[in-house]
């Protein structure tokens, strides 16, 4: 058995920036995507130029579904031979069964697992893992390390401008009422990701170049006033945006650190193409 080393694992809603992607140590079980009753994997056989092309022409529905604990249950078999440590960090409970799976599959396997919900998705769960492996290159042992990232967890912050309603409406996030009036008006929706896990509309903002410039304020804001030091620009299918407002950012603070990513196929699946996200920890 190998000693002294932790095993990650996350699910593929997390951003598989260039430290988790190529380090040996991180695992990523994916969840499914469903159009009708055709299923995929997410990041394994279905691409973003796919689901995209799908989200515009397809008329079948579209959801996703977290891996069963037995999918979880032959990792961690896997992962207690070769390890002496594991660290798991999910999707909010509140807006995926995972993180419920992954307990359940530990427990099939009798492995002892330090599970974190991060309250948050995508580039939430990125931050938290590569502190943590910071963490555990300075020599923390793996419950201290838990124990960090559990307290770090409360200090993400968040802002998701919407870019295109269907998806959202598809998804039951929007009423039919919603939908149609905003649309309507061409009303953007901020949504955020609650200190609870949980999603919720953070404001209507009447065009486009509104809400960028509403997302321009929040991060200077944080620059000034909470000491913000890097921030990730997340995109659906919208990489020159995301470029534009990293560049319109830096206008005003010019010492901030950016990662660009985009988001997972089972994050698009509900968020919709051109959609456009801030995240960051203080």
């Amino acid at each position: 058995m190998t000693m002294n080393k932790i095993a990650w694992l996350i699910d593929s809603s997390a951003y598989l920036s260039n430290t988790l992607k190529d380090h040996p140590d991180v695992y990523v079980i994916p969840i499914n995507i469903h159009f009708g009753l055709e299923q995929f994997v997410d990041g394994v056989d279905l691409t973003h130029e796919q689901l995209y092309d799908r989200i515009r022409n397809g008329t079948t529905s579209i959801k996703t579904s977290q891996p069963s604990a037995g999918e979880f249950a032959l990792l961690y078999e896997k992962l207690g031979k070769e390890y002496n440590s594991i660290i798991a960090i999910h999707v909010s409970k509140s807006l995926s069964g995972t993180l419920s799976s992954s307990i359940s599959g530990a427990g099939i396997a009798q492995v002892q697992v330090e599970f974190i919900d991060s309250l948050s998705l995508s580039a939430g769960i990125t931050g938290l893992v590569e502190r943590g492996l910071q963490l555990q290159e300075a020599g923390q042992s793996y419950q201290e390390i838990a124990a960090a990232l559990r307290g770090m967890v409360s200090k993400f912050r968040n802002y998701i401008l919407i870019g295109n309603l269907t998806q959202l409406y598809k998804g039951g996030r929007l009423s039919s009422v919603q939908f149609y009036l905003g649309s309507l008006l061409k009303i953007k929706p901020v949504i955020q990701i609650t200190p609870q896990g949980e999603l919720k509309e953070l404001d209507k903002v009447r065009s486009h170049k509104k809400a960028i410039q509403y997302l321009i304020n929040k991060a200077v804001e944080a620059s000034v006033n909470e000491g913000l030091q890097h921030v990730y620009i997340m995109h659906a299918n919208a990489e020159q945006q995301a470029n534009d407002l990293k560049e319109a950012i830096l206008q005003q603070a010019p010492h901030l650190q950016f990662t660009i990513g985009e988001i997972s196929t089972s994050l698009a699946v509900h968020a919709g193409e051109d959609t456009v996200a801030l995240l960051w920890y203080l």
